[in-house]
């Protein structure tokens, strides 16, 4: 999937690739899904064709309905059922996200198999949330409700009649237009909800319980209010007996933290899609958690990897000049995955400049290989060192194509899901920054490495990998002893960052770059507490 086109590709714990809107869920439930949580039609094709096959259908027509909507329900049913966090309970609410447009031929087989569902599980079990737009119009600033209107149709059209209506607004729906709504769309006045434009995120949840959504929903599907209590990782408050209002403590400190901050800091996000900020949304995502856990307001420069390189500086001057001043104004930089030979040399300049300007710097997956590179050929002498992924004929493959790869399959042949990392060396700034965890999991998606063999040279010059696979063959982390904060990975820690737990190495990179790091840790014990930073606001 082209990040300039789809966004980031999320990866969950089981290696399933999935959308980045995943990603939102678990960030903000904090929640590990599968694969089997991202339904595609793909995938309900490919399971409708293979029974054909294999003769479940007795030589019946297959058609849309009712063997492609039977197959949706069946697997809403299946994976409703399945746990999502580390309770290990059966879930007790499915939340179901019928993207795109009411009205749009790809979305025409789910509608019909959603009201063919509500049929069977009955309305008390089955609870339809629409999103609508309110467009505020003209200087007058006046609500228009016709497209709400409209969509609403369209959904009455094919069987379904939201239960809850969703304004999407610039400004908050008065209660003229709630009324107007509420009249043509035949939903209760209190059931339309305004969803308008708040200062930042975590206030949507404050917003929501301010309309009573939460008990709308709990009354309509005979849930009991006070079983559901979900609060973030530092837990401001731990009573699940208390008012729903209360249990939303841990938002409104991360909503305060957002709006009144006690800094700054800048990084630099050195990457190749810059058409498309969602290529990177998980990275920017784990930034403002560790800048939210440090108090801090995350400004983010990016620097497009391709304007860094030495061509750059005779094809477009001023663009070359702006990249490399961006970077070095900035206080800690880090530079996340990517495929392909464009812009990786200016990426290889980015680590050799901060390795030699002791610039706190994070390196991602290709981060890491790029400053593998570098190193390689300042640091040891190998002219033309390279990952044969950019160049196949290099005289120093100090990056290598993994061997379970395939290089004819590009699709479904990574290394992919959650693996585990054990951490070498105890005294380490990795081992530091996680805890002091002997054994780590992350997530990965790469199909090239560090080449084994080379390790020994890289050590004896100063470049340790403190952390490896379970097998002492894959190079996880990377880090220079003589730097204050030179740290690279090979798997993908953006996707285990929560608001109120963010990703240790960048949590470690933000303290790193505003020079907090050595005095967190020495408050913290020696080793990063995660979430430290959020108790004082407790």
């Amino acid at each position: 999937m082209s990040p300039l086109e789809h966004g980031e590709v999320y990866v969950l714990e089981d290696g399933g690739e999935a959308d980045l809107d995943l990603g939102n869920y678990e960030r903000f439930l904090d929640l590990t899904l599968t694969s089997g949580h991202s339904l595609t039609s793909g995938k309900v094709y490919e399971k409708v064709i293979k029974r054909e096959r294999t003769g479940h259908y007795l030589g019946k027509t297959v058609q849309m309905v009712p063997h492609v909507t039977d197959a949706i329900q069946e697997w809403i049913s299946d994976i409703a059922s399945k746990p999502v966090d580390k309770s290990g309970l059966r879930p007790e609410v499915c939340l179901v996200e019928l993207g795109g447009t009411v009205g749009d031929i790809e979305s025409a087989v789910y509608l019909e198999a959603m009201q063919q569902f509500l049929f069977k599980v009955g309305r008390e079990n089955f609870l339809m949330i629409h999103l609508g737009m309110v467009p505020v119009i003209g200087a007058t600033g006046e609500p228009k409700t016709k497209p709400c209107q409209h969509s609403v149709k369209l959904l009455r059209e094919a069987g379904l009649k939201p239960d809850l209506l969703m304004c999407r607004s610039e400004v908050p729906v008065d209660e003229a237009t709630r009324r107007k709504l509420s009249l043509f769309c035949q939903v209760a006045p209190e059931h339309v909800i305004s969803m308008h434009d708040v200062s930042n995120l975590y206030q949507v949840p404050l917003l929501l319980a301010e309309q009573s959504v939460g008990s709308i929903i709990c009354n309509h599907l005979g849930l009991s209010t006070s079983r559901v209590a979900r609060s973030l990782s530092f837990g401001c408050q731990k009573d699940a007996e208390t008012m729903p209002t209360q249990r939303l403590a841990d938002w409104k400190v991360l909503s305060d933290r957002t709006d009144s901050y006690i800094g700054n800091v800048t990084i630099a996000l050195v990457g190749k899609y810059m058409g498309n900020p969602d290529a990177y949304a998980s990275v920017v995502k784990a930034l403002q958690h560790a800048a939210l856990e440090a108090n801090l307001h995350l400004k983010l420069e990016w620097v497009d990897s391709s304007m860094l390189e030495p061509n750059a500086q005779q094809q477009e001057p001023k663009k070359y000049e702006a990249a490399w001043s961006a970077l070095k104004s900035a206080q800690g930089v880090l530079v996340p995955g990517g495929f392909g030979t464009r812009g990786i040399e200016g990426k290889v300049a980015t680590a050799g400049y901060c390795r030699s300007a002791k610039k706190p710097y994070l390196g991602i997956c290709v981060g890491l290989q790029t400053a593998v590179i570098e190193f390689a050929r300042s640091e040891l002498g190998w002219e033309g060192a390279n990952s044969t992924e950019f160049d196949e004929a290099t005289p120093h493959p100090v990056v290598e194509f993994l061997p379970e790869a395939s290089s004819t399959m590009m699709g479904g042949t990574m290394r992919l899901g959650s693996r585990a990392t054990i951490i070498r060396d105890p005294q380490s700034l990795a081992c530091k920054l996680y805890g002091g965890k002997p054994v780590i999991y992350e997530r990965h998606r790469h199909r090239y490495e560090v080449t084994a063999s080379c390790v020994p040279a890289f050590e004896a010059k100063g470049l340790h990998f403190t952390g490896q696979d379970d097998r002492a063959q894959r190079m996880e982390l990377c880090e220079l002893r003589d730097h204050p904060f030179f740290v690279a990975c090979q798997f993908h820690p953006e996707f285990q960052s929560r608001p109120a737990k963010p990703g240790p190495l960048f949590l470690g990179l933000v303290l790193a770059a505003t020079g907090q790091l050595e005095k967190r840790l020495e408050a913290d014990g020696g080793v990063l507490k995660v979430g430290a930073g959020f108790q004082k606001a407790c």
